[in-house]
C-alpha cells in the first residue's frame, strides 16, 4: 500500500493507492482536486509511485543504478512546479546561486568547477557562488546516497549529492546532475523515444521497469530538437540491466547510446533554447577559477 500526504497551499493532498484525495489542514474534504495548483505536474509523476517523493537512501551503484526517480531524480517532499513546460522551474536572469560543502574537496571539487565551466564556455547560463541573499541555489554534498539531483528550480537549497568517487570519475557526471537542476529529464525518457529506440523489458532489472516509463507529454518539452543518442542526459545500453544484455537499443545500426564526456551539440541548443538564448552569453571572462569561500545557512 502507498500512502502519501503533500501539504501545498494550505491543502492537504492525500494518495492511497494512486487515488488522489484533497482535504483542508482540518481535514475537511474540499473543493475538486483537479483545481490545485500544480496538479497536472502531482498526476504525471503519480505513475512512479513511492518513488515520486522521498529521502535519499544509500547506495552501492551511484549514477544509473540508483533507487530514485529515473535512477537519479529525487522530488522533494514538498510538492512544486518542476516540469519543464513550467516557467517557475527555470532559474531566473539566467543565473544559478550555488554552494559546495566544504567536505568536497581537492581534485573532487575541481571537477564540480570544471563541470560549472563547461556551461559557461557553452550556454548562457551563469553560476555564481551563493551569497547570504540567495534564497534559491544548488548545493553540491557527497553522502553516500549515490548520483541525484531534483528536475529545473524547486526552491530553497536544492541539492545535487555526488557520491565519492563514483560521482566524480568523469565530468559528464557530473554535468548530467547539473543538468537535472537546470530542468532537464532523461533522453530516453521522451514522449517520442520510441521512434528511435527499443526498450527490452525482458532484460531490466525486476522492479526497475519504472525507470523507462516514458515521460507524458504535457509535462515535457524537447525544445523542437530531435532526438540525441548522444546526449549526457541519455542512459547507457545496459542501463539497470539484470543480464547484462541492452535494456536500450538504438532503431539506427552502429550508434552508442549516452556518454558521460560532456555536452552533445543538442544539448548545447536546448539549454539555449529553454533559456532564451541563441548563443553563449557568459563569456571566457566568467569562468569560475576557484571556489574559496564557502557560505553556511
Amino acid at each position: 500500500m502507498f500512502i502519501l500526504n503533500v501539504l501545498i497551499k494550505g491543502c492537504i493532498l492525500t494518495v492511497v493507492h494512486g487515488k488522489l484525495l484533497m482535504f483542508d489542514e482540518e481535514e475537511n474534504e474540499i473543493g475538486d482536486v483537479e483545481s490545485v495548483p500544480d496538479y497536472d505536474t502531482f498526476k504525471s509523476l503519480q505513475q512512479v509511485g513511492d518513488k515520486i517523493f522521498g529521502e535519499p537512501k544509500p547506495s552501492v551503484f551511484p549514477e544509473e543504478l540508483g533507487e530514485y526517480h529515473e535512477g537519479d531524480i529525487l522530488h522533494p517532499l514538498i510538492l512544486s512546479r518542476n516540469g519543464l513546460r513550467a516557467k517557475s522551474s527555470r532559474w531566473p536572469n539566467k543565473t544559478i546561486p550555488f554552494e559546495i560543502s566544504p567536505y568536497i574537496r581537492g581534485a573532487d571539487r575541481q571537477m564540480i568547477v570544471e563541470s560549472l565551466n563547461e556551461f559557461h564556455k557553452s550556454t548562457c547560463l551563469k553560476f555564481k557562488e551563493r551569497r547570504p541573499k540567495d534564497i534559491d541555489y544548488i548545493y553540491f554534498t557527497n553522502g553516500n546516497t549515490g548520483c541525484w539531483s531534483s528536475v529545473g528550480r524547486i526552491g530553497g537549497r536544492q541539492e545535487i549529492n555526488l557520491q565519492i568517487p563514483g560521482c566524480t570519475t568523469k565530468r559528464g557526471t557530473v554535468m548530467h546532475e547539473i543538468l537535472h537542476a537546470v530542468g532537464f529529464m532523461h533522453e530516453q525518457n521522451r514522449p517520442d523515444r520510441d521512434k528511435y529506440v527499443t526498450i527490452n523489458y525482458n532484460n531490466i532489472e525486476r522492479g526497475k521497469e519504472s525507470n523507462f516509463e516514458k515521460t507524458q507529454t504535457e509535462t515535457v518539452d524537447n525544445q523542437g530538437i530531435g532526438y540525441d543518442y548522444q546526449s549526457v542526459m541519455h542512459y547507457s545500453s545496459t542501463a539497470f540491466s539484470r543480464n547484462g544484455l541492452p535494456t536500450i537499443e538504438p532503431k539506427v545500426r552502429g550508434i552508442t547510446l549516452g556518454q558521460r564526456e560532456s555536452f552533445s551539440k543538442k544539448d548545447i541548443r536546448k539549454v539555449l533554447k529553454m533559456y532564451g538564448c541563441t548563443k553563449n552569453s557568459s563569456g571566457v571572462g566568467d569562468l569560475i577559477s576557484s571556489v574559496s569561500t564557502i557560505f553556511t545557512s
